[in-house]
């Protein structure tokens, strides 16, 4: 692209807001994103009252925690440029919540603290504060505002605010099982989304032909009406879908055809 292209361009970028080829950010919005939010602020604040600041687990559960979080914001911005490195970074959000898991279960096993079934009524009330939604949406109102909404437990304040360690423990165990739910659904959705719409690079190498196919071409013919020249499209619809014809290059406002011959 030549110097008097890419000031071209700039000038275009700085007139109109360009759409992207594929979205992305927008992670404050996602579920598994506003719930890795709690989790991450009540490890914090368990490891803070349970567990030694001077120790390795205390930092790494708060590391593992921030890391679940971090990683699905990062994934949804690494969206606009690549499928792949997307689907990397939720899968590093899930290993992370798993190692979290774990550091908790391990928690509960070595103070001789009860696990919860999944069947618990305690268990089965943190559940149910996940399906119903409650109190866990950021205000979206201003798209300039880039803070959480969010603060304290909010709705699990019942829970991650006992002093009962095993209590605090297993409701964030459960908060990790319903984010790592939400994570699996995700990376699926992310899978088929690649194998049926192909990666960035796809996309726009896609993007770039159909706009060649949209210049004029000097070797085409003119407009019937009005005289410009005509590119070469492709009919979308009805009895000749598929077939080429010469098509204005000032459509809309002038829908002159010429057959291919």
């Amino acid at each position: 692209m030549g110097d008097r292209e890419t000031d071209g361009l700039i000038r275009e970028v700085g007139r109109k807001r360009i759409r992207r080829l594929r979205a992305s950010g927008g992670y404050r919005t996602l579920r598994s994103f506003q719930v890795a939010t709690v989790i991450y602020d009540g490890t914090v604040a368990f490891c803070d009252r349970f567990v030694d600041r001077r120790s390795r687990t205390h930092d790494q559960m708060v590391q593992a925690a921030r890391s679940g979080r971090q990683n699905i914001a990062e994934g949804s911005r690494a969206a606009a440029t690549s499928s792949q490195t997307e689907l990397r970074l939720v899968n590093v959000a899930r290993a992370s919540l798993d190692e979290l898991l774990l550091a908790y279960e391990d928690f509960l096993r070595q103070h001789g603290l009860p696990q919860w079934t999944k069947d618990d009524p305690q268990a089965r009330a943190v559940r149910a504060v996940g399906i119903s939604g409650q109190g866990l949406e950021f205000d979206r109102t201003d798209p300039t505002d880039r803070s959480d909404q969010s603060s304290g437990p909010g709705p699990y304040a019942a829970w991650l605010e006992k002093d009962d360690a095993g209590i605090v423990a297993n409701a964030l165990i459960c908060l990790i099982h319903q984010d790592n739910y939400l994570l699996d659904q995700q990376i699926d959705a992310l899978e088929r989304q690649f194998i049926h719409e192909g990666g960035y690079s796809e996309r726009l190498a896609s993007a770039r032909l159909e706009k060649r196919r949209e210049q004029p071409d000097d070797r085409g013919p003119s407009c019937p009406r009005c005289g410009r020249k005509m590119v070469s499209r492709t009919a979308r619809k009805g009895q000749y879908t598929g077939s080429s014809f010469w098509g204005c290059s000032g459509y809309p406002e002038c829908n002159g055809t010429r057959k291919v011959e």
